[in-house]
Formats: structure tokens, C-alpha cells, sequence
């Protein structure tokens, strides 16, 4: 065989892989697309935002957010639960989300604020109050906090969920290569198809909306007391970026906090927000459950989540591709989110068990404080309505998460401080 004939079979060999690696990876790609989808629309949904818009700002905010970390970090931004109840006290007040917008801005600026302090004292004097004692139970934390969502999704249908939670933890545990990434993806396509045979499919929002659409941009209206009730959230929801970056981290396998720097994934974070304040977006966050695909998936190429950034951004023209993902059942959705959110859990496990914590008097009680504040102080104020939590404003209170770590923190820094001046 002639060596143009070898040449001309190894060139189409490289063609066929390089269209298969290609292919793959835009599966994998709406595959994280749609684990955020729920929620980043639910925001919106809940709040008065317009869902395109909420879409289109959560790609260009995730866009920028690799940007700014150097295309590190394989991380989704989607839309803010924390701003949920000051946004809705601004539109209560102001009759107007442009002033929830401002409010937004603000919030934005002072996330990128605190990148530049932190850029300035250095990452290694924040790392050393973040030892594993503390960033396991805050993982943790993340994730069984996040659970009653996905069995409330799913209490629309147990059956449907608990099949659709089954089929995907058959794939991954029996699954190998590309069909074990795909889990979710399969998973949720036989829930939909089974959701549909049993009527819990309604496509009217697909047939009713065009298939082309620009969204309705607003601009930002400015006001001291809208700013006042929204930008304290920054405080709150620090903590939990803190808790985001690191779980990402430890799914990973890389520390994030140090390199690109947790600097960078602050002003990423910030950059999105003020971005998505300017269109009429909801306030941009990282997502646990992109970090539940990674855990599962086991591919953590970055340029992956930027693919799904881009798609991100044309659903918010295509309406009517989100109007199908909107069709997707709450209990398959659910039956997806309990495993996501539990392997979320199960990587807080295993920090502690990976870097050899020891169980002494010590430790224990600063694991076992932020799991307690963590987890009980929502039960605390549901069931004996005692609020557990440090007042900010008289809208804005930090509890749950961001409390848990920032007692678990002075905790360890009181009682452990023999080895933090080491």
C-alpha cells in the first residue's frame, strides 16, 4: 500500500476521532446544562426575572467567570437561592425588580471588593483558618442541606423519581467508559419518556412559544434602600463560594483556593453578578450541582462547562428548546438531584477521612458544631420558631451554611490555635 493511500487512511482515522471527541463532549456539555437547568429557571420563576434572561446571564456569567480564573475551575454559574427573599422584599417595597437589579450591582461590586483584599493578605493566611476539620463538615453541610429540595421535586412521584434515581446509579456503578459519563443524561431521558406515557408531560409551552426570541434586557435602577436590603447578602453568601470552590476543588482533586486563587474565583463570581444586575438577571452563583456531575462523571474539563456556557446563552434566543427543558417533570429532576447532592455529602466524608483528621476532643467538637448549625438551625426555627442566626438588617439574617462556617471557623481558630501560630 502506498504511502499517499496510509497517509490519506491516518488523516481519516484523525477526522472520525477528532468528530467523536467533538460529539462527546457537546453531550457532556448539555448534560451539565440540564442538571442546572431547574433551578437557575426556578429563581427567576420564583423572584419575577425573566427566565431567558436568567439563562442568557448565567452563560455569559460563567463565561466570564473562566475568564477571570484563567479557565481553571470547572465550574456552571446559575442563579442565586440567597437573593431569593431580598429580591422579593425590594419588588414588595418598590414595586420594581430595576431596584432589586441596583441592589444586585452593588452586591456584585463588593464580591470583587473582597478579591482584591484578599489578593492583598494573600491566599496562604485564608487557607490556614480552612484545614480539612472544618471544609469537610462545611461540604457536607452543602450537600444534605440541598436533599429536601430534591425529595421535594420529587414527591411529585416517587416512582417516577426512584426509578430515574435507580437508573442512573445502575449506569454508574455498572456503566463503563463514555456510557458511565452519560448517566444523568440517560437517566433523565428515560424518566421524560416515562413522565410523558403517564401524562406528567405538558408540551403546550413548546408548541406556543416561537422559535426564535430576543429577551426583554432592563437596566438597573439605583436606590440606598434596596441597596441597603440586597448587598448584605454578600456576607451570607461568601461562605458559601468558599464552600463551593473547595468542594469543587476536592472533586477535582486541585486546590482552587490556591491556584487559580480563591481572589479569582471571587472577582469571577462578582464580574458574573454585576453582569447579570446590568441585563435584568438574577445574581449569578456556583452550583452544587454541576459539582455533582463532576463527582459522578469523572470528567472535569473545563472547557466542557464553557460549551454548556454557550448553550446556555443561545437558549436565552431559542425559546423554544427552553421551553422543552422547562417540560422536564420536577420528579425526574429530583430523583437526578438526590444522587447529585449526596455524592456533594460524600465528598465532605471523604476530605476528613482523606486527610487523616484526627477524631480528638477538639475536632469533634468542630465538626460537630457546623453540622448541628448547618443542618439544625432551619429545623431549630420550623419547628420551636427560634431563629438561629446573626442579624445583619431586618431582612438579611446569616444562618444555615454560612453561620455553620463562620462559627466552625472562630471555633477551630479558638481551640486549635496552637497550630495555626505553628
Amino acid at each position: 500500500m502506498s504511502e499517499e493511500i496510509l497517509n490519506g487512511v491516518h488523516d481519516r482515522t484523525l477526522e472520525k476521532r477528532g468528530f467523536a471527541n467533538s460529539s462527546k463532549r457537546v453531550i457532556l456539555a448539555l448534560q451539565h446544562l440540564i442538571a442546572m437547568f431547574g433551578a437557575t429557571v426556578l429563581v427567576p420563576i420564583l423572584t419575577g426575572f425573566n427566565p431567558s434572561i436568567a439563562l442568557f446571564s448565567a452563560g455569559i456569567g460563567t463565561l466570564i467567570f473562566h475568564l477571570c480564573t484563567q479557565g481553571k475551575v470547572p465550574v456552571f454559574l446559575g442563579s442565586s437561592f440567597a437573593f431569593i427573599p431580598v429580591i422579593l422584599t425590594v419588588k414588595e417595597i418598590y414595586g420594581d425588580l430595576a431596584y432589586a437589579q441596583g441592589g444586585i450591582i452593588i452586591a456584585g461590586l463588593i464580591y470583587v471588593g473582597i478579591s482584591f483584599l484578599i489578593k492583598k493578605i494573600g491566599v496562604g493566611k485564608i487557607q490556614k483558618f480552612l484545614p480539612p476539620q472544618v471544609i469537610g463538615p462545611m461540604i457536607m453541610v452543602i450537600g444534605l442541606n440541598l436533599i429536601p429540595t430534591a425529595i421535594g421535586m420529587a414527591s411529585g412521584n416517587f416512582l417516577i423519581a426512584g426509578i430515574t434515581l435507580a437508573i442512573a446509579l445502575l449506569i454508574n456503578f455498572a456503566g463503563k467508559g463514555f456510557l458511565k459519563q452519560l448517566s444523568i443524561l440517560i437517566a433523565i431521558t428515560i424518566g421524560y419518556i416515562i413522565s410523558a406515557h403517564a401524562g406528567m408531560v405538558d408540551i403546550t409551552p413548546v408548541a406556543e412559544s416561537p422559535l426564535f426570541a430576543i429577551p426583554s434586557f432592563t437596566l438597573p435602577k439605583f436606590d440606598g434602600g434596596a441597596i441597603a436590603i440586597i448587598a448584605p447578602v454578600v456576607l451570607a453568601v461568601f461562605m458559601e463560594h468558599v464552600g463551593d470552590i473547595t468542594t469543587n476543588g476536592q472533586v477535582v482533586g486541585k486546590n482552587f483556593v490556591e491556584d487559580p486563587g480563591l481572589n479569582r474565583t471571587l472577582l469571577g463570581d462578582g464580574l458574573a453578578t454585576i453582569a447579570a444586575g446590568m441585563i435584568g438577571g438574577p445574581a449569578n452563583t456556583t452550583y452544587g450541582e454541576n459539582t455533582g456531575v463532576l463527582a459522578i462523571t469523572k470528567n472535569y474539563d473545563p472547557s466542557i462547562l464553557r460549551l454548556a456556557a454557550i448553550f446556555a446563552v443561545a437558549l436565552g434566543f431559542v425559546s423554544k428548546v427552553g421551553a422543552f427543558l422547562g417540560t422536564i417533570p420536577d420528579p425526574v429532576m429530583g430523583g437526578i438531584s438526590i444522587m447529585l447532592f449526596s455524592m456533594i455529602a460524600l465528598v465532605g466524608v471523604q476530605t476528613i477521612k482523606n486527610n487523616n483528621v484526627k477524631f480528638n476532643a477538639k475536632n469533634v467538637i468542630v465538626m460537630a458544631t457546623i453540622l448541628v448549625l448547618g443542618l439544625g438551625s432551619e429545623f431549630i426555627q420550623t419547628k420551636f420558631d427560634i431563629v438561629i442566626g446573626i442579624p445583619i438588617t431586618k431582612t438579611v439574617t446569616i444562618s444555615g451554611l454560612s453561620l455553620a462556617a463562620i462559627v466552625g471557623i472562630v471555633l477551630n481558630t479558638i481551640l486549635n490555635r496552637d497550630k495555626l501560630q505553628a
